[in-house]
Parts: C-alpha cells; sequence; structure tokens
C-alpha cells in the first residue's frame, strides 16, 4: 500500500475532467482506439456497466462513468455541450480523419487558424465534444486580438 499523500493521487495532475456518457464501456474502447486512451483503472457495478473509469491521454487524464441521474450526474445533451476536450496530437489530420471515420460528427472541419494552430471540431458517438489540435507556430499577441476582433465585426 502506497504512503504517497498530496493533493491528488501519484501520477495524476491537479485538474482531472469528469463526464458522464452512456454505453461507457464502448466509450471507453473509442476512446483508446480513436484517441490513444490508456485505461488506467475501472470500476463496474453489478450489471457490468462502467461504474467509474479513469483514462491516460496525452499527458493528461479523464474520468468517465455511466450517468446516474439518481445522483445529478447526466450525460451529454442530444444537442450542444457546455464544454469541449482539446486533444493536442502530433498528427492531426490522422486522428481527425480517424474519429470520423468510426463515428464522429464534424463540428469543424479541421483548418489552419489565426491563432497558429491546425484545429478540428468532432462530436464523438457518445456526444461528447472534442477538440483535435495541433499547435503550428507561435502567433504574437496583437496579430491574434486583431484577428479575434476581425472575426466578430464579420458577425
Amino acid at each position: 500500500m502506497s504512503t504517497n499523500t498530496g493533493p491528488a493521487p501519484s501520477g495524476s495532475p491537479n485538474l482531472t475532467v469528469f463526464f458522464a456518457v452512456p454505453n461507457s464501456a464502448k466509450a471507453l474502447a473509442y476512446y483508446e482506439d480513436v484517441f490513444g486512451a490508456e485505461v488506467i483503472e475501472r470500476f463496474d457495478a453489478p450489471d457490468g456497466s462502467v461504474a467509474h473509469a479513469e483514462l491516460a491521454l496525452g499527458g493528461g487524464r479523464f474520468q468517465l462513468s455511466e450517468p446516474m441521474p439518481d445522483y445529478g450526474i447526466v450525460g451529454p445533451p442530444a444537442e450542444g455541450n457546455s464544454f469541449t476536450i482539446t486533444l493536442w496530437t502530433a498528427d492531426v489530420d490522422a486522428v481527425f480523419a480517424k474519429a470520423i471515420a468510426t463515428g464522429s460528427t464534424v463540428l469543424t472541419p479541421i483548418d489552419d487558424t489565426f491563432s497558429g494552430d491546425r484545429i478540428g471540431v468532432v462530436r464523438c458517438p457518445f456526444g461528447i465534444r472534442w477538440c483535435i489540435a495541433r499547435h503550428d507556430r507561435d502567433v504574437p499577441k496583437e496579430e491574434v486580438d486583431a484577428a479575434v476582433a476581425a472575426m466578430y465585426e464579420a458577425g
């Protein structure tokens, strides 16, 4: 038994995202296959559904489970999301293409952006909004600010 104590368990970042999705077991397999996530731990409910799982991905971690409405934990809405998970990856085009080929819906086609990032946004088959991105170049803040202002002026 480890005696490590701290604000987070050993190996965990101090900020970890948690979300609930229906068909969590399938979601785990999808996130492993498409995004390269690794299941760190998984606890199943008596019926075999995922009560809690933690995955490592790209130097970070996230947790998920089946929705548990009795505890106020619900799945994503049928449309939209109040959050986006960003996955920074060296091969943004390949990961984006695999996400689409395996059931994700394109929300924003992949493109090179004014921020110096190559980005595409999808909604995975489990209802979560994922931004798949690669940072290609540093852009001076003044240029980014001007591009954002122009974007809002254009409507």
